[in-house]
């Protein structure tokens, strides 16, 4: 066996995502969502050009899958985290409370993050720190509403257990940011789940529309501030989608391009998430624009190939243990849960082994280097 700090990340992550689960494991969702073909209730009119790694579209109202290709394969999310974020933390601190930024606040940033431009000194709302994390997808107003909980550790921890609330088994939180750093990943599957929870929360889905705000620069002054999400305002070669309402843009060197999106036409709201397309940055809104005109033209009718779950204590009851019972598949949660090899459950059996594997190879490389960015984060 080869020694662990010779594994590049890149590989470690490979590894993570190929790794079969031991046993048999409950699939979120439905069994079809863990497979590693085009599931589609019906392909009629589905886009035949779509280079992303993994996708999804579902109904935000009843929870159906419509169409997925390996949903529940877990990937680099870049700052479609922030998602998950923000339905931890968004309820916590009252938007009209004021902090005064310290260097503290700002300290452990990684190189190369997008940031909203937050100054030492300078006293914001707890409102702008949340449009410089919606529109911007700034790093640093990430760090200073994590000190404000408590520390960024806290709001790791508190990620993580909020991803289990929501069963979100795909998702591994090491950041609250969603920059790149080995063994953070998550799902096309987890994403959306994130997406369908936070837009429930009117504020949650006031952030994510909002277009431009006007930004403290200090002394008084304010600076607009644009939402980077291209298909809410359109850019160049690329049109605003219509009826969009947000949610989250992403994009890291080693992620490539993620977007998690909502829209709604006709009293009826789908959501998609596209993780990592092939080509060019303007991919991932291309492909997820024709998604959703799939699904809109697909109507009410089409039939599901699996189901977003209910956050634990929604009124169901969890999945069950792995080890427990028997049977070809379970309901819960308003869907099935399926027996057999589940790309929903990496995180077990050799999963486990690989993820602790780039942990301790990630320990070793920070005691023999200085610790570097590990990619651009321009989104």
């Amino acid at each position: 066996m080869c020694d662990s700090a010779r594994l590049s990340r890149r590989t470690l992550l490979a590894l993570a995502v190929a790794a079969p689960a031991s046993g048999n494991r409950p699939v979120l969702g439905g069994d079809r969502l863990a497979r590693d073909t085009v599931q589609a209730g019906s392909t009629t009119g589905l886009p035949r050009r779509l280079t992303a790694r993994s996708w999804l579209v579902a109904d935000h109202g009843t929870g159906q899958v419509l169409a997925a290709y390996r949903a529940h394969r877990r990937l680099p999310p870049a700052s479609t985290l922030k998602m998950l974020f923000a339905d931890t933390l968004l309820d916590r601190l009252p938007r009209g409370g004021r902090h005064t930024v310290t260097a503290a606040d700002l300290a452990g940033i990684p190189a190369g993050s997008s940031l909203v431009g937050i100054r030492a000194g300078t006293t914001y709302t707890v409102d702008q720190l949340w449009q410089g994390v919606f529109l911007r997808s700034g790093n640093d107003a990430v760090h200073v509403l994590a000190h404000m909980n408590g520390g960024v550790a806290r709001t790791v921890a508190e990620m993580r257990a909020k991803a289990r609330e929501l069963r979100a088994l795909d998702t591994h939180v090491v950041s609250p940011d969603g920059f790149d750093h080995p063994g953070q990943v998550s799902s096309a599957y987890d994403l959306t789940l994130f997406a369908r929870h936070g837009l429930r929360d009117p504020g949650f889905r006031s952030y994510c529309r909002t277009r431009t705000a006007d930004f403290p620069a200090g002394g008084g002054e304010t600076f607009q501030i644009q939402n980077t999400d291209r298909l809410l305002s359109g850019t160049w070669g690329l049109r605003a989608y219509p009826g969009l309402i947000g949610v989250k843009n992403g994009y890291t060197s080693h992620a490539g391009n993620t977007f998690t999106g909502a829209a709604t036409r006709g009293g009826r709201t789908l959501l998609v998430t596209v993780m990592h397309p092939a080509d060019s940055t303007n991919a991932v809104y291309e492909q997820a624009a024709a998604l959703l005109d799939w699904g809109f033209a697909q109507g009410a009718a089409a039939r599901p190939v699996g189901t977003l779950v209910e956050p634990v204590g929604a009124g169901h009851r969890t999945a069950p243990s792995p080890t427990s019972g028997s049977g070809a598949g379970r309901t819960v949660a308003g869907g099935t849960v399926a027996r057999g090899p589940s790309a929903g459950r990496l995180v077990e059996g050799a999963g486990t082994a690989v993820a602790l594997l780039a942990g301790g190879a990630w320990a070793l490389r920070r005691r023999r280097a200085p610790v570097r960015a590990r990619g651009r984060h321009r989104e």
